[in-house]
């Protein structure tokens, strides 16, 4: 079985998508209508820039979300005319909401529109400089979480926002109570931490303020059965009931993502092979550190496109 990843913030850069843009009539759709959804041209920053526009967490959040969904929906015209093969969706963060959009659960509009206001709501909900977020090389949950625990006596937080895969570990919270457990990591631990360039501490409950905001939009918003198994950031499990959605969702913005959790879920339920679709590659490394006997596909390019059967 096959399962089919939308990647998440930080795999953007100008031009993404530019040759599906330029080839595929049904991929130009996709910008077009995000365009309508939003009233700007989205797709002239995707396409253009400059850089530090699309990089605004409010313009990068919808334009990875539709690169992705241009390219599945070219994929799904083009080349896999049956979906029998492929037993789930998965989406790193924002990338949830792409592959709730291309199971059919939630509309390309209101996707589109609810993605604007969890990029701002996100960059809006900490100060500028109060939080940072670092990755943490070479450790386990258990060390960082001890850690955390460790330095619990200092003012400020500090939680576990991302377990991507082994050895590669994301917290997030306070500035300085990061840059502390940074140090100690180093220093006692002998492990590699990096701060990270980003405008905001996502993922951890310093978020609580977008959360609040965005479930007041997520509870407004229609969303359906999906076509295909979606698993949740959240839970790593399927999302069994669509009801449950703008409730996951909501905790997603303040709960950490558990995407190792999530593919071990899926190889476990039969997946061999991961298609990630999207700009970047950071997934399928990610995979592949995950489980050496699984296999991937990089879909970001036409020529992986073409290459692709």
């Amino acid at each position: 079985m096959k399962a089919i990843v939308f990647p998440g913030q930080g795999s953007q850069y100008v031009g993404m998508g530019k040759d599906f843009y330029d080839t595929f009539t049904e991929a130009k759709e996709v910008f077009h209508e995000v365009d309508d959804a939003l009233g700007f041209k989205l797709s002239n920053i995707i396409l253009n820039g400059p850089k530090e526009t699309l990089d605004l967490t409010e313009n990068t959040q919808p334009a990875i979300m539709t690169v992705g969904v241009a390219i599945y929906k070219t994929l799904k015209k083009q080349k896999i005319k049956d979906l029998k093969d492929y037993s789930f969706f998965a989406g790193h963060s924002l990338g949830e909401y792409t592959s709730l959009i291309c199971s059919n659960s939630l509309t390309l509009k209101d996707g589109a529109k609810i993605l604007k206001e969890r990029g701002k709501s996100m960059q809006e909900a900490v100060p500028v400089n109060v939080g940072a977020m670092a990755a943490v090389l070479g450790a386990e949950v258990d060390l960082i979480n001890e850690v955390i625990n460790k330095n619990k006596s200092s003012e400020g937080i500090a939680e576990i926002s991302n377990d991507n895969c082994p050895g590669q570990i994301v917290i997030s919270g306070n500035k300085d109570k990061i840059n502390k457990i940074v140090d100690d990591l180093k220093n006692t631990y002998s492990k590699k931490a990096i701060l990270l360039p980003v405008s905001a501490p996502f993922h951890c409950s310093l978020m609580q303020p977008s959360a609040d905001k965005m479930n007041q939009i997520l509870i407004q918003t229609n969303f359906s059965q999906p076509v295909i198994n979606i698993v949740s950031n959240v839970t790593a499990k399927t999302i069994d009931n669509f009801q449950e959605i703008p409730s996951l969702l909501t905790k997603q913005i303040t709960h950490h993502v558990r995407w190792r959790e999530s593919v071990n879920f899926m190889a476990k339920n039969g997946v061999k092979h991961f298609i990630e679709i999207g700009p970047g590659k950071a997934l399928t490394g990610m995979i592949k550190r995950i489980g050496k006997e699984l296999t991937t596909t990089t879909i970001d390019n036409i020529i992986q496109f073409n290459e692709f059967n």
